[in-house]
């Protein structure tokens, strides 16, 4: 009996236990203000075992253990660890994350809290822009920023052209960089994206202003990676891609150039059997038609009697391809205390290009540090790279263009160059001038950071000194070797070496005072700034080298001509700097800045410039009336701000008179000897202009900020008006002004006009899922207001009239293409036009007068886009991630001048090859075609710029996608790793939607530019 009684107790206590360890949980989850929070995470901890809220913020888990502990998360709040002790209903009160809007970012020379911005500031997503496989950070930005254009090309290199709120001025154009406090306007190239921590944009005058003279085009401001609390981390990432041609533009073969040669020729009543390079055709004429045919081309054996050269069907752009290889790796080694900090890295990156021989290659190291002394009251760092980079480059998509397909690319031993013979145009063979180019690269080693320290005088004044260095030793060897190719023949080779020295200094000092209250923020800065840029350099050539060998060809092996030249070049700006933030209750700010800049490129009359500005904003989120009213609003700021920024990007000799040597224009039989050398003396090349004085540019800029709904939706949408006066330009001269006609003067005005819209969503969907999409478009239109009578004719027009005034610079101006001539009627009903006839080029009669002539020129295109936009999406899905960002621009008259060579015969010149359009050229066949018809000479002059090469260059990119997967901590515990996560992913995937007028391969780059290749990437990212 008692072992029964024993047994019921046994299991009582069992099914006691298994009750207690597995129980069903409910509970709720809302805000501060009692919302019921939709779809927020609840997992249990150390498990898989969660679930989400419902619509009334409600939610049931089963939950097991002692004193389990739940994760409640979600998007825009902060995340919550909840201890359960009891099984009873559970009510969970989540506090919005401010993180987001307290965020700090650097606005020139002190930072700020996002939410205290008053001037338009856009905050780049570094981690987004690390993901394009480029050397220039500043390439992966298209469409990632409203307000920002940038165009590049696909050389290894990266290059890009950035224009911040349309086109300022008509010198320089580029922004100015601000890297950890150090002023330049090089290129970024030789900087490694992954030390990046953070980058800035500034893109109106009264957040720029401080910069002062360098500010007119926009400041973007960059951060490098600092050492960080929470011991010693290692960090490794690598990455190879490979790149292709998206497409190539379609020459003609060896035949296809022999028909198009022979349809020229019949064309214009010319017998195609007497043409130049020996083509042969059996054609007759159709009696039924009265219409020549062509039965066959018959291409000749060899190219010139010698017989070293045999005819071939060469496709160019093939033989000057590669696939292209791009490999990165970099690591960082970083750890921080409350006493200091410190980062090294190392970086290697090479790109060898799709076009054969040329690459880029860049080796980087980077230490930064900080140490605290006086227990925290002085801290005294650095941060400095250096870089090594060399690049090789090559102009030669033309050539390929040109180059006929008959010519080989070797003599018939393999060992000679193919090349043109008698009565082929004198391009040379592209892969010999690629194969003869390759060791002609230059090498570039730069020492770039700066020194400070920070001494904490009293409480909230801080004294800063800072020094920055900017060192660059540019040097190449390049050759000139001899060469036959063809009847092109060169027997003297050469060697030119060339170095340039470039040092730039700036030294800043700064006191900065913060007060901070309950309801007051007050930062006040002051400060000097001594800035120097100094250039030497040095060239040195000769000629007739015995042997061409790298060890063997330097300037004493020549014993041919010398030759040397140098110069160099200094200029100081020294600056007064003062800016004062002020905010009230979080809710009403005021932001007022002082720049006084004096540059040495000016005269003691107009040397020094003074740039303002203020801004001010109020965060309507702030007041009752909303903040009391509605849980919608995270942040509403509504903002206003003027400045006036500077530019002095002219020559540093502008001021002076110059005077140079020069015998011919200078030597005179003074003495009347009539023989024996003449003296020489100088001539004036330039007069003085002590009047001259700063380019300024005057901006007002309002917007409208938001995020709502816990930051699940956040943007901002802005207008400025940028105003450039005194532009300063060199205006030419007419001859009989004789001696000193160049003097640089201001003069010019411009306008810009813009909106720009930024919009983003983020939301948590379950534990699992996570999206975050944002979109930007902007709208900027630009007129030249003005310009003084020398020069009102220089950018465009005829002369008599019509000039750029009121239009967009770079305005296209020529004729108006009106079709073909498809019938003779058409051709006898025209005006007069030389040259007119059917299956050519008609001409518009714009002023009715019968003629067609310069008179009939006008405004055909504006090259600036209507708008930009860019759209970025990333989705992570358990330990999945994928990402994408799309770009593009809306209607733009870009020049096509690759229909030169792909539409007509003879437009340019006639000797070379041609596109394959060609072959659906206009005859009398083919009367449909769009294309004139082929003709030996260019009587119609179809060569004028005119609409025909004007054509819409809007696109749609897919410029980015990335798959990646991370590994959860276990699987990599045993590798003793913090983290690993692998991807591939791709640029430049596809063009989407571009304009069915657009005849070229890519409206980017529709001329002969270096191509955007197409790069698929496969990486990892480990950290230890």
């Amino acid at each position: 009996m008692s072992k029964y009684v024993l047994l019921i107790l046994s299991l009582s206590c069992f099914f006691q236990i298994a009750r207690a360890q597995n129980q069903t949980l409910t509970g709720k989850v809302t805000d501060k203000k009692g919302e019921s929070l939709i779809g927020v995470s609840i997992l249990l901890k150390g498990t898989k075992t969660g679930t989400t809220t419902d619509a009334n913020g409600n939610f049931v888990l089963g939950i097991s253990g002692s004193r389990p502990v739940l994760v409640v998360s979600y998007l825009g709040f902060l995340t919550r660890e909840i201890v359960i002790d009891q099984r009873k209903a559970i009510n969970v009160v989540l506090e919005s994350d401010s993180k987001a809007l307290n965020e700090v970012v650097v606005t020139g020379y002190q930072t700020e809290r996002k939410k205290d911005l008053t001037g338009s500031v856009a905050i780049v997503d570094v981690e987004d822009m690390k993901k394009q496989s480029v050397a220039n950070p500043m390439k992966a930005l298209q469409g990632q920023v409203a307000g920002m254009y940038i165009t590049g090309n696909g050389a290894p290199s990266s290059p890009a052209t950035i224009r911040i709120r349309g086109i300022g001025t008509l010198n320089n154009n580029d922004p100015l960089y601000v890297i950890d406090g150090v002023p330049t306007k090089a290129g970024l190239h030789e900087l490694n994206s992954a030390d990046i921590e953070s980058m800035q944009v500034l893109k109106d005058a009264s957040s720029a202003s401080i910069y002062g003279s360098r500010a007119a085009n926009g400041v973007i401001i960059i951060t490098t990676k600092h050492g960080k609390t929470g011991g010693t981390q290692l960090n490794v990432n690598g990455y190879t891609s490979l790149s292709s041609y998206v497409n190539k533009v379609k020459m003609l073969d060896a035949e296809g150039y022999g028909r198009v040669l022979w349809q020229a020729s019949v064309n214009n009543n010319i017998d195609p059997n007497s043409n130049g390079i020996r083509y042969q055709y059996d054609w007759k004429v159709d009696p039924s038609t009265n219409q020549p045919v062509l039965n066959k081309v018959f291409v000749p054996e060899y190219l010139n009697s010698s017989q070293t050269m045999k005819s071939a069907n060469t496709n160019w752009f093939d033989e000057i391809s590669q696939l292209g290889v791009i490999q990165n790796y970099d690591m960082q080694l970083a750890n921080g205390t409350e006493n200091g900090s410190y980062l090294m890295s190392l970086g290697y990156f090479d790109n060898k290009g799709i076009v054969k021989t040329t690459g880029f290659n860049r080796i980087s190291a980077r230490l930064n540090s900080d140490y605290k002394l006086l227990n925290g009251k002085i801290t005294i760092g650095q941060n400095l790279s250096l870089n090594k980079t060399r690049e090789v480059s090559a102009d030669i998509i033309n050539s390929a263009l040109q180059a006929l397909p008959i010519i080989p690319v070797h003599t018939v031993d393999g060992k000679g160059w193919g090349g043109p013979v008698a009565g082929m145009n004198d391009r040379q063979n592209p892969v010999r001038v690629l194969e003869d180019n390759k060791q002609n690269g230059y090498d570039f080693m730069r020492l770039f950071g700066n020194f400070f320290a920070d001494v904490k005088l009293v409480k909230g004044l801080v004294f800063r000194s800072n020094f920055g260095i900017d060192y660059g030793n540019y040097t190449s060897r390049n050759w000139q070797k001899k060469y036959e190719s063809g009847y092109l023949v060169n027997d003297v080779n050469k060697v030119i070496n060339n170095q340039t020295h470039n040092v730039k200094t700036t030294w800043t000092n700064t006191l900065n005072y913060k007060l901070e209250s309950k309801k007051h923020r007050l930062d006040v800065l002051a400060g000097t700034e001594y800035n120097m840029d100094k250039t030497n350099s040095f060239m040195a050539s000769r000629e007739g080298f015995v042997i061409e060998d790298p060890d063997y060809m330097f300037i004493d092996a020549g014993t041919g001509i010398k030759d040397n030249g140098g110069s160099g070049a200094k200029n100081v700006l020294f600056s007064y700097l003062a800016k004062a933030n002020y905010a009230y209750l979080d809710r009403y700010l005021l932001s007022a800045t002082l720049r006084y800049d004096g540059s040495s490129r000016f005269g003691k009359n107009n040397r020094f410039g003074t740039f303002p500005a203020f801004s001010t904003g109020w965060r309507i989120s702030e007041e009752s009336f909303i903040k009391n009213k509605t849980n919608v609003f995270d942040d509403l700021k509504l903002r206003f701000g003027w400045g006036k920024t500077g530019n002095q990007e002219i020559n540093n000799n502008a001021i002076y008179n110059i005077y140079l040597s020069s015998y011919n224009i200078t030597s005179y039989d003074i003495n009347g000897n009539k023989s024996g050398v003449l003296p020489s003396g100088y001539y004036l090349s330039q007069n003085a202009n002590p009047n001259l004085k700063w380019e300024a540019t005057q901006m007002i800029d309002m917007g409208l900020d938001f995020s709502l709904l816990n930051q699940k939706i956040y943007g901002s949408i802005g207008y400025y008006d940028k105003k450039t006066s005194d532009i300063l330009l060199l205006p030419p001269y007419i001859g009989v002004l004789g001696e000193g006609g160049n003097t640089w003067v201001n003069g010019a005005s411009m306008q810009n006009k813009g909106i720009e819209v930024s919009l983003g969503h983020r939301s948590q969907i379950g534990k699992d899922l996570s999206i975050d999409l944002n979109g930007n478009f902007d709208r900027v239109r630009n007129q030249v207001t003005h310009l003084p009578a020398e020069v009102i004719n220089a950018y465009g027009g005829d002369g008599r009239g019509q000039n750029i005034l009121g239009r967009a610079f770079g305005s296209h101006f020529g004729y108006i293409a009106d079709g073909l001539f498809r019938s003779q009627g058409e051709v006898d009903n025209h005006a007069a036009q030389p040259g007119k006839g059917l299956g050519r080029i008609r001409y518009r009669d714009l002023n009715n007068d019968g003629v067609i002539n310069d008179y009939d020129r006008t405004w055909i295109g504006v090259p600036i886009p209507k708008f930009t936009y860019g759209f970025n999406a990333a989705i992570n899905y358990k330990n999945f991630d994928v990402s994408f960002l799309l770009q593009g621009i809306g209607s733009v008259d870009v020049r096509n001048d690759a229909k030169f060579f792909t539409d007509f015969w003879s437009a340019v010149e006639s000797a070379s090859n041609k596109g394959a359009r060609l072959l659906n050229a206009w005859s009398p066949a083919n009367s449909n075609s769009t294309i004139p018809a082929a003709s030996l000479t260019d009587d119609n002059f179809e060569a004028r710029f005119s609409t025909y090469f004007v054509e819409n260059g809007s696109y749609l990119k897919l410029r980015n996608a990335q798959l990646g997967y991370t590994f959860n901590k276990a699987a990599i515990n045993r590798l003793k790793l913090k983290s690993l996560r692998l991807y591939v992913g791709g640029d430049n995937l596809a063009i989407l939607l571009k304009s069915k007028s657009f005849t070229g391969l890519d409206p980017e780059t529709p001329g002969f530019g270096y191509p955007n290749p197409m790069v698929i990437t496969g990486g990892v990212q480990i950290k230890l």
